[in-house]
């Protein structure tokens, strides 16, 4: 497990053992259903496979900043990390206004309970089409101020697991060719903007989260260089 970007399920669960996690039959079924809406995502460079660049490593990270933290660390939060991004990434199956055709929100609040669930709402990134604008950067931006409010009153694991992923997507994003794809360079830039304006004071606002400030800032240095 050198690569902290890269980690695979049994390197996950290997990890949790060594950390006095119990992968227990929750866990297992969290993990069960990651693997089968992200197994075939690919990301930016459509190679990377989203599930070991982003799922697990996000998973490790936020464990680590709990085991850190010394705070209580129940497999209701793994599972929260685990599932954090269940709603994004598969139209077909995870829309917010298609899921009650499919059953999923429901079979989601019944297995992992309404903590998890509401969580996996408030990680939602709304469509661009929900916000007002006159065009799509003022659409960027109005959807960015609603999301900040929603972070801003969020509760620690949200605040953690935000962070975690807001972290794990710069580091990926600066690794990429910025002069060959068009769309990358505008998410750095994004990715920057928001860092600036947002996620580095969220960081150090109570409670406090000082490593995660510590791993945005290193990652918003590197987006910098790479920008």
């Amino acid at each position: 497990m050198s690569d902290p970007e890269f980690l695979t399920r049994e390197n996950l669960i290997t990890f949790l053992q060594d950390s006095q996690v119990r992968v227990d039959d929750f866990l297992t079924a969290a993990l069960d259903i990651a693997s089968e809406v992200h197994g075939q995502v690919r990301r930016e460079d459509k190679k990377s496979p989203f599930l070991e660049t982003h799922i697990w490593p996000v998973v490790k990270h936020v464990v680590d900043h709990y085991l850190n933290a010394k705070r209580n660390i129940t497999s209701v939060e793994v599972a929260s990390a685990i599932l954090h991004d269940i709603m994004e990434d598969n139209e077909k199956i995870l829309d917010l206004y298609r899921t009650k055709d499919y059953g999923f929100d429901a079979y989601l609040r019944y297995r992992f309970g309404n903590r998890i669930y509401n969580m996996c709402i408030a990680l939602k990134i709304k469509p661009l089409e929900n916000f007002p604008g006159k065009t799509n950067e003022d659409r960027q931006l109005a959807r960015f101020h609603d999301y900040c409010k929603i972070l801003s009153s969020a509760d620690y694991d949200v605040k953690a697991i935000k962070l975690a992923d807001r972290i794990n997507n710069m580091n990926f994003v600066s690794k990429l060719n910025t002069q060959q794809d068009a769309v990358i360079a505008a998410k750095i830039k994004r990715y920057l903007r928001e860092a600036e304006d947002f996620y580095l004071a969220y960081a150090l606002l109570n409670p406090r989260m000082e490593d995660f400030y510590e791993s945005l800032r290193s990652s918003y240095e590197k987006l910098k260089e790479t920008g």
